[in-house]
């Protein structure tokens, strides 16, 4: 649990090549890197995180927040053979859409290893099996074929274009009913 104290980083899953587990203000190095990573500002967009405090502040106020009100939300995803962080793999609550998404973005230099498949995939089971969803979505950007092609793998299907807010261009949405 987050207390004022200090983090613990929850496990949430195992898969066979990743740990899945709670961000904590521990990792804002890490989220500073991913959110200001090129394809990360191309593909989801610019989080305005600017310094160590901003992650920290996103951490705390975006994934903390989340686990604490929903019980899941976005996770650090590690290698499991040597802890080196890799990604965020989870379920987001967005206010503009009125299922749970899945979201993910990994670093590069891990792209085209199966990592966000398998964390992916293991995310749906989780979300099933503990959560309790029925249906699941996630949503893109239009131009963004490596994320289409794996939210398709993991069995989700176009459904609609949706718009999160107004001074943002629509996205894909896609769904699967679980």
């Amino acid at each position: 649990m987050w207390s004022a104290q200090g983090d613990i980083a929850l496990k949430v899953l195992e898969t066979e090549r990743l740990i899945l587990r709670w961000l904590t203000t521990d990792d804002a190095e890490f989220i500073f890197a991913l959110m200001n990573e090129p394809s990360y500002l191309r593909f989801i967009g610019d989080k305005g995180i600017r310094t160590q405090t901003d992650a920290i502040e996103y951490i705390r106020n975006g994934p903390v927040d989340s686990y604490e009100r929903f019980g899941y939300g976005l996770y650090l995803t590690e290698l499991k053979e040597n802890g080196a962080p890799i990604g965020i793999c989870g379920l987001v609550n967005r206010e503009s859409i009125n299922d749970v998404d899945i979201g993910f973005a990994f670093m590069p230099e891990y792209w085209a290893n199966g990592y966000a498949r398998e964390s992916a995939k293991a995310i749906i089971t989780y979300g099933t099996n503990v959560v309790g969803l029925q249906r699941i979505v996630a949503i893109t950007a239009v131009d963004n074929q490596s994320s289409i092609r794996l939210i398709e793998k993991i069995g989700l299907r176009f459904e609609k274009m949706v718009s999160l807010a107004e001074d943002e261009p629509d996205v894909k949405l896609f769904a699967r009913e679980l």
